[in-house]
């Protein structure tokens, strides 16, 4: 009968004395992949497929290295089983702290995943799903939780320039075609303008994007993604649609006209529109129009505090 050998102890190079001893002000992983509980449509949680970076700080200046293994194998089941929240990443980031056993005193996730929500259309009465980037850091320093926010929203914008000039080109074929003596009337006038002579010049108009940076006050339960994604798409008031009919697209032709913006436009839009939002301590909003009259984008940066701060 063999007599079973004692396990091997495997050498473990992480307790030597670090070389060139000093703190380290974040060590960990990047790019792991996740599944993460998020808010979903209507407010339910939806499971989706996540890219996390864990890092903690190495306080202790003659440790070699931290325990990586801890953190990689506490985040598995993390976010698997509730929707992540403020409160739910204050007790992630504490448990990845107490799993160092000494050697950290913070802790940080950067969480990234694609936000579905879904959308209806202007007007006929179908929806589609759209997908909204974001990006959730969250640091527990000093017992303190800090809370960013990262998410991008793409929108049409119109060039009120182009619309001016378009109209001025428009006027002038109406003197043309008018300048002799005709019948005038209303039905005249609409078949005309309904007609191909009755539109001479279109203004420029463009995909666009609105990328968006906010930093939250922790004392709310739930993350506020869903209501600032729609201030913002109701700021500027052209977002980009998903299922489309005839009757939606002439809505959304109405809401271009409706709403002429340069750059320097829409990022006053942006900036009101978070201000205003009860959630948001700092923000950052960066905006760029994907010119189709330059080979350049139209670009403009605004920050600034929220009012309620």
């Amino acid at each position: 009968m063999s007599i079973p050998s004692a396990p091997r102890r495997l050498p473990d190079v992480a307790h030597e004395a670090a070389a060139a001893a000093r703190p380290l002000d974040w060590v960990g992983m990047a790019n792991i992949a996740l599944p993460l509980r998020v808010g979903g449509h209507g407010g339910e949680p939806i499971q989706v497929a996540g890219s996390v970076d864990v890092s903690v700080d190495l306080t202790r200046a003659e440790a070699r290295g931290i325990h990586m293994s801890r953190l990689y194998l506490m985040l598995q089941d993390a976010f698997a089983s509730e929707a992540v929240t403020p409160a739910g990443l204050r007790r992630v980031l504490q448990s990845l702290v107490d799993s160092q056993q000494g050697l950290s005193s913070a802790a940080r996730l950067v969480l990234r995943y694609d936000q579905m929500l879904l959308r209806p259309a202007l007007a006929s009465g179908n929806a589609g799903w759209k997908r909204y980037p974001v990006e959730i850091d969250a640091a527990l320093v000093d017992g303190h939780l800090q809370l960013a926010l990262r998410f991008s929203v793409e929108y049409s914008s119109t060039c009120p320039a182009s619309a001016a000039l378009s109209r001025q080109i428009n006027a002038e074929r109406f003197v043309e075609d008018f300048a002799e003596a005709r019948p005038m009337s209303p039905a005249v006038v609409g078949d005309w303008l309904a007609s191909e002579r009755g539109l001479a010049a279109t203004p420029h108009a463009q995909r666009s994007r609105a990328d968006i940076r906010v930093t939250l006050r922790p004392q709310f339960e739930e993350l506020p993604l869903a209501a600032l994604i729609d201030a913002i798409e109701h700021a500027v008031a052209t977002p980009v649609q998903t299922a489309v009919k005839r009757e939606d697209e002439q809505a959304f032709a109405r809401l271009n006209a409706e709403n002429l913006m340069f750059c320097e436009d829409a990022a006053r839009r942006v900036a009101a529109a978070l201000a205003e939002d009860p959630h948001v301590e700092r923000f950052e909003a960066d905006v760029a129009h994907f010119e189709s009259l330059h080979a350049h984008d139209a670009v403009a940066r605004v920050t600034g505090r929220g009012n309620r701060a």
